[in-house]
């Protein structure tokens, strides 16, 4: 059975950072894309990172809201991916689900595979 399990989520000023992980489980995810996403009430649910194998590299990509400011990374020994966050915002407040797909995507509507999702709150 796959799993994605999320971890890391809390409450934080303005200003602060945040490491969120996720660990995978149930099958290989080597030649997988882990990604995340993050969605506030009301509205869809938002890409925002990605890590996948390009056939010659590993590659990352970020979401023009993030970038600069978040860091994907994964551990493949342990199928775990983290999401390290600087200089959070109101804005980044949501609740962020780790996501895996064999391509990377940045629609949420073909993703195989999601966690439960963690609740980041980013107070002012």
């Amino acid at each position: 059975q796959v799993r994605l399990v999320e971890s890391g989520g809390r409450t934080v000023q303005a200003g602060d950072s945040l490491s969120l992980s996720c660990a995978a489980s149930g099958r290989s995810f080597a030649p997988y894309a882990l990604e995340w996403f993050r969605q506030v009430p009301g509205k869809e649910r938002e890409f925002v990172a990605a890590h996948f194998w390009t056939w010659v590299v590993w590659a990352a990509r970020y979401s023009d809201s993030v970038n600069g400011r978040f860091t994907i990374a994964r551990d493949n020994a342990t199928d775990t991916v983290f999401l390290h966050m600087n200089s959070l915002t109101s804005e980044d407040t949501a609740v962020y689900y780790c996501a895996a797909n064999k391509n990377w995507i940045t629609t949420p509507h073909s993703i195989a595979y999601w966690g439960q999702g963690t609740q980041v709150t980013v107070s002012s």
